[in-house]
């Protein structure tokens, strides 16, 4: 059975898509881009202050789903420049503790609203 999660304290789907999907103990969460949640805007910084909204954003989605960034088990990251590659790195060990989510980083043309970074996760509850 397919149950939608749903938060408030992150941005509201802007198409036709769910903030994530729970199916068994597994947990999808859509990609986030820095947007504030309540204003739906991007907000201003740079890339730093960007993945830190993204994370963020992945926090409240995956607490509303009754979990925590600990049960994440992979990251999917999409980013127009690598040279912001340590970046997401620094700010990512902010956020997560060993063992750390396998992770795929793709460098893209364009993501919406012009952000510079957007990451999707699976999230796997229990043991």
């Amino acid at each position: 059975m397919r149950k939608e999660i749903q938060t408030s304290n992150a941005p509201a789907a802007i198409g036709t898509y769910s903030q994530a999907i729970k199916s068994g103990q597994t947990v999808y969460l859509s990609g986030q881009i820095p947007l504030d949640p309540v204003t739906m805007n991007l907000i201003e910084g740079d890339v730093k202050a960007q993945v830190i909204r993204v994370f963020e954003n992945l926090k409240a989605v995956a607490e509303a789903a009754g979990g925590s960034l600990q049960h994440i088990v992979k990251l999917t990251v999409f980013i127009l420049d690598f040279a912001n590659f340590p970046i997401i790195n620094e700010v990512m060990q902010s956020y997560f503790q060993k063992p750390f989510p396998a992770r795929t980083t793709l460098g893209v043309a364009a993501l919406p609203k012009n952000a510079l970074v957007e990451i999707d996760a699976i999230m796997i509850l229990g043991d």
